[in-house]
């Protein structure tokens, strides 16, 4: 079959599946939430979040051999150094661990554990019909897509998520196959839960002060998201010193997001209720409860991730930017009360926007989510302007967004058709050149000649017979010294003339380090090491030919 065609079809298999498992999802927190409607009036339910945070942490490593984290970090990092190869189990692994946290009151979100869920159905399918690499990768998009336009009934949020955050290219090949999963993904959801959007509105009368205002606003979600990104890692750091089993630092921080909620309940969860309000126009609380609730539900989100707790940052910084986006409103409606503001549902819906440009730094994928789950299509001027500026100054503060900082600080994340990335897809394994002529150390210089004439190379390891170890280098520009003088053929040892302090290359290592070696040392070949044994030797011109190779391939597409 067409390779076009193939992945067409097997995208849109994955997003059925994918779409099943984020409606999966959706119906549990849903039970969940149910369950635990009639516990509110007991002392003790602040500890209702952190059993469930526990419980999630306990399932994970103990059950499924995985740490607690958001789970989007993984599937780019699969896609970056593995070729999008997921385990099996991560199919339902976070579906299960988040759907306890955040029915349980935790304050995270259901999209990062349906991406991973949907990147591991795509990678598995992919792995069933031995397709290779490239196709695979496709396919993890695909499932990424079509889990993401399910969990929020969006598709063009679904494909241009996983364009802009998880591939992190356009790409003829992948983004057909990828936009019909996400189409797959979203019918499933209407199929199973009907075609509605998640919040409503009454339309809202954008002007030109509207959207001069929303250039402030844009200020503010960037500072928020900012906040956001920081208590998040602060909480991780905190956290990860404290000489706790996971599962009771869970507990813990589960604990603290309950007794937030006793006071305020709306950081509670996923939070999509109180969202519906403050689109509405009907969220009554004051400026200083709001403000309020910005620095608690940053600070619950932080205790939930942080801590051990399982779950997305979406849902979140949905949450946060209507917060955010309402305190801008009812700031500036104070400090100019003569104007005439639009409804302050609007700006809710444009600090949603904000947050999530702001702390993915994805500004297309901002955009169009808010436009999707809102249908406000009225503010796609203010909306485009707060999506842009907050994820340029959020940018201008730090260069790497809340996905992929940890994945660069550790070297995991390499973009696409770049050095790294065509470095990182070749080995040592397979440039090793093996015709080399070894000699040993206790071999005369005449004897050495006989085997210079036999060989086409300027290079010859010294090893050890026995063990194999490699002792030192003789280049031809060692002997010449002694080559006219036949008096010496017989009382010279190749251990007396040999290079001894050499620098080598181990079998495992990155090329992009070999490269750098050979550039600060002006090198051109280099003896490869396992164990200490020679292997073999790397050159630049071979490295350098496979390079080029690599890269047709990877850009052919």
């Amino acid at each position: 079959m067409d390779d076009r065609l193939l992945l067409i079809f097997l995208g849109a298999v994955v997003g059925i599946f994918s779409g099943i498992a984020a409606v999966g999802l959706n119906r549990g927190l849903i039970a969940m939430s149910e369950s635990f409607a009639g516990l509110h009036n007991y002392w003790w339910v602040f500890a209702v979040p952190g059993i469930g945070a526990a419980l999630s942490s306990v399932f994970l490593e103990k059950f499924m051999k995985e740490g607690a984290g958001h789970g989007v970090p993984e599937v780019i990092y699969s896609v970056s150094r593995h070729g999008g190869l997921l385990r099996l189990r991560s199919a339902f692994s976070r579906l299960i661990s988040s759907c306890v946290t955040i029915g349980s009151g935790g304050s995270a979100g259901p999209e990062a554990p349906v991406v991973i869920s949907g990147a591991s159905i795509g990678s598995n399918i992919a792995r069933s019909f031995s397709l290779n690499e490239r196709q695979r990768i496709a396919l993890v998009g695909c499932g990424s897509a079509g889990a993401l336009a399910a969990i929020f009934n969006a598709p063009i949020t679904g494909l241009v998520f996983t364009i802009e955050i998880i591939l992190g290219e356009w790409s003829a090949l992948t983004i057909v196959p990828i936009a019909v999963a996400s189409v797959a993904g979203a019918q499933v959801s209407r199929l199973l839960q009907g075609n509605q959007i998640a919040f409503t509105h009454l339309r809202f009368d954008v002007d030109i002060t509207t959207t001069l205002a929303a250039v402030g606003l844009a200020v503010i979600t960037a500072a928020v998201s900012i906040a956001l990104t920081l208590a998040l890692r602060h909480s991780h750091r905190v956290s990860g010193k404290i000489m706790l089993p996971l599962w009771l630092r869970a507990f813990t921080g589960g604990c603290l997001v309950g007794l937030i909620g006793l006071m305020l309940p709306e950081v509670l969860g996923e939070g999509y209720h109180t969202i519906q309000k403050m689109v509405e126009g009907t969220f009554t609380q004051g400026l200083g409860l709001v403000l309020l609730l910005v620095a608690a539900k940053i600070i619950a989100t932080s205790f939930t991730l942080g801590w051990g707790g399982s779950g997305g940052i979406f849902a979140p910084c949905l949450v946060i930017g209507s917060f955010t986006g309402l305190m801008y409103h009812r700031l500036v409606d104070f400090l100019w009360p003569g104007l005439s503001w639009v409804n302050e549902g609007c700006f809710a819906l444009l600090g949603m926007a904000g947050l999530v440009s702001g702390i993915l730094q994805a500004p297309l994928t901002g955009m169009f989510l808010i436009i999707e789950i809102t249908g406000g299509y009225e503010t796609i001027l203010p909306l485009i302007l707060v999506s842009a500026l907050s994820t340029t100054m959020c940018h201008a503060w730090e260069p790497a967004s809340f996905y992929f900082k940890d994945l660069m600080e550790r070297g995991h994340y390499l973009r696409p058709r770049t050095d790294a990335k065509v470095l990182a897809d070749m080995s040592i394994d397979e440039l090793v050149e093996k015709d080399c002529m070894t000699v040993s150390e206790n071999m005369l210089l005449g004897d050495f000649i006989k085997v210079v004439q036999q060989s086409h190379r300027n290079y010859f390891p010294v090893v050890d017979k026995e063990t194999g170890e490699l002792k030192g280098m003789i280049h031809l520009d060692d002997i010449r010294p002694y080559l006219f003088d036949p008096l010496l053929y017989e009382t010279v040892f190749l251990e007396q003339i040999m290079q001894t302090d050499i620098e080598t290359v181990d079998i495992h290592e990155e090329l992009s380090d070999v490269l750098d070696k050979m550039d600060v040392r002006g090198l051109f070949s280099m003896p490869v090491v396992a164990n200490k044994r020679f292997v073999g030797m790397i050159s630049k011109a071979t490295l350098l030919d496979r390079y080029r190779h690599e890269l047709i391939v990877q850009t052919q597409h």
